[in-house]
């Protein structure tokens, strides 16, 4: 039977979906899915609210002037708890997903968001209601942070699989985009509205992605790695735009399979063996921890939760709301050229350039505010123009290092997370990563504001030293991915290749399946990059 050709429409229509929202149009059926969405919108609305009038009047406390204020206990407490539940999340996904599935994992997880919206969104004066609301929605967060870069990793055809994570990246960026827009837009109403609208939006959004859900379908791994190949084969026709007869799928089918065969010899994979040195999984799993470990200490999530705050001691003549709506966008038009640089530069490339780039702007914007800015608390009027043009310097390089972020330590840990292990652990490893990345992101945002009110902008030296550190252990010990299919990869960590040779290294596991079966799966080298 003749083959026809593969296409990738249905394959990224899936990663937008993915990465956008779940609302489906029938008439071209273009899916988008509001997972990224939904992780940026949650973690960016809370610094806005922070510094409203009606949000400090209901869970302030009271100073010793009389007047309502939010301490940095408060601002931690409140801010913290997402990241609490988001840790516990990540790791409960790895449950689910292997007992439900990935599509199954998506619409329990997004439920349990929405819940937690609604929790906060009819909080009143009551600050344990509204950080309880943000800790189970935090449970949600954390978990489709983990799903999705799992999903798309195992739907995603391998020349494309970098392109799509970073999408999924540049839709949590432009939820937090967005919801810096709408702080600016509501912060000056006189009631809660001011802070109960952004906050409640939310439910819209989770709305939407708990009706798209239904058109997902499960990923073909997880399919053929629980013997459903009829199932499987019906996903694999879809996601290329073939018949399900097509010799195409009985290739993917039958490489899949033997790969998936390969890798679940031992039978059942438990936590324990994520750190086992079998095809050194304890080297990809410490990986792929390490790099989000690296993220969170880069430096971009203090000023994502604690910019507004942070900004007010700069002194600037812009408001708080405008300068968080400028990171924002800097950080949406950052995130578009990675892109392309993740599967033209590559993963390790990327890493190295963006842990120097960041580094300097650490280190210029620390020493600047440390030895320019005022006091905090500092009317304006007193400030000198040393002061000013010290705020200035901070705020040019904040905007510098948001931007290098978003284009490199943004997307690649993500990248990286969702395509480095074998599929009988990779539920497991990605939760360990993910459950990395929110635990130390609950310790940046429960300790940055109380470091920061007794060093101020030499938190950032702090930073700069983590960013050294991370360019030292890419270079030694994260490889090169690009290219690659899953399975490959899982070939690549076994071949022992060194991370700073591994960008020349090629897979031959292809090959040992043609020598086994010459006749089946002798095929044209460009359709099978296409494919999934």
């Amino acid at each position: 039977m003749a083959r026809s050709l593969p296409s990738n429409t249905r394959a990224i229509q899936l990663a937008i979906f993915i990465a956008f929202g779940t609302s489906t149009i029938s008439a071209c059926d273009l899916s988008f899915d509001w997972t990224g969405f939904l992780f940026g919108y949650d973690i960016g609305v809370i610094s806005g609210c922070l510094i409203m009038p009606d949000f400090i009047d209901r869970f302030g406390e009271i100073g010793p002037d009389g007047a309502k204020f939010l301490s940095s206990s408060r601002q931690s407490i409140i801010t913290s708890l997402l990241s609490a539940g988001t840790f516990v999340g990540a790791l409960a996904q790895a449950f689910t997903s292997d007992r439900f599935g990935r599509r199954g994992s998506i619409l329990i997880w997004a439920a349990i968001f929405t819940i937690g919206v609604a929790v906060q969104t009819g909080t009143t004066f009551s600050i344990v209601q509204i950080t309880i609301g943000r800790f189970i929605a935090g449970l949600g967060v954390g978990a489709l942070s983990a799903i999705v870069p799992l999903y798309n990793g195992e739907t995603a055809p391998k020349a494309l699989r970098g392109t799509f994570l970073v999408l999924y990246q540049l839709q949590i960026i432009i939820g937090i985009f967005l919801s810096y827009i709408l702080d600016l837009a509501t912060h000056s109403i006189k009631n809660s509205a001011s802070w109960r609208v952004p906050v409640g939006l939310q439910l819209v959004w989770g709305l939407i992605l708990l009706s798209g859900i239904f058109f997902l379908p499960e990923s073909p791994r997880h399919l053929l790695g629980r013997d459903r190949e009829t199932e499987a084969r019906t996903v694999i026709a879809e996601l290329n735009a073939v018949p399900e007869s097509d010799p195409l799928v009985d290739e993917i089918v039958e490489e899949l399979d033997f790969a998936i065969k390969a890798e679940n010899e031992g039978g059942k994979a438990t936590w324990a063996e994520c750190f086992s040195t079998r095809n050194n999984l304890w080297k990809r799993t410490g990986n792929g921890m390490m790099l989000q470990f690296i993220q969170q200490l880069n430096g971009q999530n203090f000023y994502y939760y604690y910019g507004d705050t942070f900004f007010q001691s700069a002194g600037t003549e812009l408001s708080p709301y405008v300068i968080q709506v400028i990171l924002g966008a800097v950080s949406v038009v950052g995130t578009v050229p990675a892109l392309r640089l993740i599967e033209t530069w590559g993963r390790r490339r990327s890493l190295l350039t963006g842990a120097l780039l960041e580094a300097a702007c650490s280190i210029i914007a620390g020493l600047a505010g440390h030895f320019t800015l005022a006091p905090t608390g500092t009317q304006k009027e007193l400030l000198t123009s040393r002061n000013k043009r010290g705020g200035d310097t901070l705020i040019a390089f904040a905007v510098l290092h948001v931007f290098s972020y978003s284009m490199f330590w943004g997307p690649t840990p993500w990248v990286y997370l969702g395509e480095s292990f074998p599929l009988r652990v990779r539920p497991k490893s990605i939760a360990l990563g993910s459950a990395t990345n929110w635990l130390w992101n609950f310790l940046l945002s429960f300790f940055a504001p109380r470091i920061a009110q007794r060093i101020g902008p030499l938190i950032l030296l702090i930073f700069f030293g983590m960013l050294l550190f991370g360019y030292v252990y890419v270079y030694l010990f994260i490889p090169e991915t690009k290219g690659l299919s899953l399975e490959e990869v899982d070939e690549l960590y076994r071949s022992g290749v060194k991370p700073w040779n591994s960008a020349d290294w090629k897979p031959h596991l292809t090959d040992q399946l043609h020598k086994e079966h010459p006749a089946e799966t002798k095929h044209v080298e460009d359709m099978e990059k296409q494919s999934v």
